[in-house]
């Protein structure tokens, strides 16, 4: 899948990735997606209650090469 904007928070501990991922998303525009790789197991329930909460779309979640990947779509 495409996206306009990648942020690496592998090493990141939680909250770290919601927190760099929210500023991520603010200084992108509406329909934008933007794909965070992270490293903490603890990040793939964060990301699907973080884009629930704030209505940023979780168009994907899976694993690559050891770290998850997600991509939010910019509601």
């Amino acid at each position: 899948m495409n996206f306009d904007k990648e942020f690496d928070a592998s090493g990141l501990a939680c909250p770290m990735p919601i927190v760099k991922t929210k500023k991520a998303l603010a200084g992108m525009e509406s329909g934008q997606v933007l794909r965070v790789i992270a490293t903490d197991p603890g990040s793939v329930c964060d990301m699907a209650a973080f884009a629930e909460q704030t209505g940023n779309p979780l168009l994907e979640q899976g694993e690559e090469g050891g770290k998850f990947v997600f991509l939010l779509k910019k509601g």
